[in-house]
């Protein structure tokens, strides 16, 4: 399925998006720890998105849209594909605005969300875990039944619902920013981060930090055009495997300061750090930004930063550093 052109978002869509989802999200904490100040050399603010309604920051993208619909178009239902977070969002979203929602899920998609997918009263249609194959069953589901596709990333009014985290960040942090650091797998949290400090605080400087094994937006930010994921994907973050979307590509490439990579160990590392000094459960995609500092792939030293927990949906069965 090719996607359509879109234009960027504006500060005033991310100013709305915040007025409209108000009411269902959560206005999530910023937690600091003295430990890992003095570890990195640096002052770091984690804006706290696990304690975000589903457990991550994916409510705010799928709230802006839903809520977005005209009513003709969401009596006909909405339809995503996704693995995880983004599905447990557009269900709750779609339930809360009762209408009905179809998923399309990766039969290898982690039990805990599936699970939660369906206590949300979402229909699941499971396909091969593959983009392609997730794009065709969705595109099949919207000639068929009139849903309106609610893309993961690629949505205009996701990425200005994702640019809210940012605009709250900039506001609450303790501290001015000198840095906002955040995961990027699809690519809508970053281009929303980056659209909200682009506009508010240009000095701040956004920096996108990936999986080593899922690397296609720091080899696109290095050579400026677009890149594939190389397959097979073997990361443990199941939330960072797609590729970087045109749009997002586009707003990254205008607006965000570097990408960054972090390899397995280090991730495991740094989610089992955020355990142990915030108390806090994350899942392995939103450790990756503490990954890399922890591994010197940007120096945050003397710094000012704040780094986007972005969902603690994880599989407690499944901690990767159980025996």
């Amino acid at each position: 399925m090719t996607m359509a052109a879109a234009p960027f978002p504006a500060l005033a869509d991310l100013k709305a998006a915040q007025a409209r989802i108000a009411p269902h999200v959560r206005r999530t904490p910023i937690l600091a720890s003295e430990t890992l100040d003095a570890r990195f050399g640096a002052r770091l603010f984690f804006k706290c998105e696990n304690f975000q309604r589903i457990g991550a920051f994916k409510a705010r993208g799928a709230f802006n849209a839903i809520l977005a619909l005209a009513g003709d178009a969401a009596r006909c239902g909405v339809v995503t594909h996704s693995s995880g977070n983004h599905a447990l969002a557009v269900a709750l979203a779609a339930a809360t605005r009762q209408i009905p929602a179809t998923i399309v899920m990766p039969k290898t998609a982690p039990e805990p969300k599936r699970l939660g997918v369906a206590r949300l009263g979402a229909r699941i249609v499971e396909v091969e875990p593959t983009l392609a194959a997730r794009e065709a069953a969705a595109a099949a589901i919207v000639a068929a039944s009139g849903a309106t596709l609610v893309h993961p990333f690629a949505d205009p009014a996701v990425i200005a619902g994702q640019g809210t985290v940012a605009l709250e960040l900039l506001a609450d942090s303790p501290l001015p920013l000198d840095a906002i650091l955040c995961p990027v797998g699809g690519g809508g949290l970053l281009a929303g981060t980056c659209i909200a400090a682009a506009a508010l605080a240009p000095p701040v400087r956004v920096i996108g930090a990936e999986p080593a094994a899922a690397d296609d937006a720091a080899r696109g930010f290095r050579c400026g055009i677009l890149q594939p994921q190389v397959l097979p994907v073997a990361t443990i973050c199941d939330g960072l495997t797609t590729a970087m979307s045109p749009l997002g590509f586009a707003i990254m490439r205008a607006h965000a300061h570097d990408v960054v990579t972090a390899s397995e160990a280090a991730i495991v590392e740094a989610m089992r750090l955020v355990f142990e000094e915030l108390k806090c459960v994350i899942e392995p995609s939103c450790a990756v930004p503490l990954a890399a500092l922890i591994e010197g792939a940007w120096d945050a030293r003397g710094a000012t930063v704040g780094i986007i927990l972005t969902g603690g949906n994880v599989d407690l069965d499944r901690l990767p550093w159980r025996r």
